[in-house]
């Protein structure tokens, strides 16, 4: 199908003459675009209402809380946020969390982790695996519920999520009841068709794939380590997951594999394909309705597992 009207007015800006692609400039030139592009020209109003909203210490690391309405133990959700593994932080992805938050009726513990060049693989895999242990130490402070620690992250932020999955099931835990993993990367060895179909136009482009990849992988990394390839890892045993992909993104084949790796390899796996979408919908919603009903069915398949 072609893309949704809506997503196409956002295509229009996004690819319009002097707007600058993900990729532009220097690490930190981009993360100053992409927070010009996400955060600056929001509309606080426009922001999704949670109960509470706290900043912590996550060991070292930044985090962000968030809370639901309603009282007693509910799940936690622990997110790492998209950018390729050098963009975004805590306020990028704001309204992913909160959206979390409200739709699954969990707390959302948002995490910064640390951004390549300056702590290339494995450094944030590091730092999302230390993060999932703090919340399982301070669950009675989060949600209470130490049977319901869940992953999430969108984009980069899947791969981490996957990976942290996959460690946790390793390593005898801590034990992680759901992932939801929202356009995630999650193959480095293989170039599936989806990324040269999709590979301009679309937001995310092949061009800005590889110079997330080149300051990500140092060049002596195996990019078959499941570690940086969840795909490439053991898939039994591994938590119910929900995959989400959209049609016009060169992630959404990669993402699709690991859905149906998931399966063969018998984990409860409910795959969300989101036809007319870009990458990076999930940001989306203010002005497409259309990837505020595929966010919701995500959050609702998420919230299921959950119970």
């Amino acid at each position: 199908m072609p893309v949704d009207p809506s997503i196409e007015s956002l295509l229009a800006l996004i690819n319009s003459p002097g707007m600058p692609g993900l990729a532009a400039g220097t690490p930190d030139e981009a993360r100053r675009n992409f927070r010009a592009f996400t955060v600056d020209v929001r509309n606080p109003s426009t922001l999704v209402p949670v109960a509470s909203i706290s900043d912590v210490t996550v060991g070292a690391l930044p985090g962000r809380v968030y809370r639901p309405d309603g009282d007693g133990p509910v799940p936690t959700v622990v997110f790492f946020h998209g950018g390729g593994f050098v963009l975004g932080d805590l306020d990028t992805h704001d309204d992913h969390a909160r959206w979390i938050c409200r739709e699954v009726g969990a707390v959302v513990l948002s995490v910064g982790y640390r951004l390549a060049p300056e702590s290339p693989w494995p450094g944030p895999v590091e730092d999302a695996l230390s993060a999932v242990r703090w919340a399982s130490e301070h669950i009675d402070s989060l949600g209470g519920d130490a049977s319901r620690i869940a992953v999430a992250g969108d984009s980069a932020g899947g791969n981490l999520a996957a990976v942290v999955a996959q460690d946790c099931r390793d390593a005898g835990g801590p034990a992680i009841a759901a992932q939801l993993l929202i356009y995630p990367a999650t193959d480095f060895v293989e170039e599936y068709p989806s990324m040269a179909e999709n590979a301009e136009g679309y937001f995310l482009t092949g061009t800005d794939m590889a110079w997330f990849t080149t300051n990500y992988v140092p060049p002596t990394a195996d990019v078959s380590d499941p570690r940086l390839s969840p795909l490439r890892g053991r898939l039994e045993g591994l938590p119910p997951a929900v995959v989400v992909t959209a049609e016009f993104d060169p992630l959404r084949d990669a993402g699709e594999a690991y859905a149906a790796a998931l399966s063969a390899a018998g984990v409860p796996t409910r795959a969300h394909r989101f036809d007319g979408l870009i990458h990076g919908f999930f940001a989306m919603t203010v002005a497409s309705p259309a990837a505020e009903k595929a966010l919701r069915e995500s959050c609702a398949s998420l919230r299921e597992l959950l119970g």
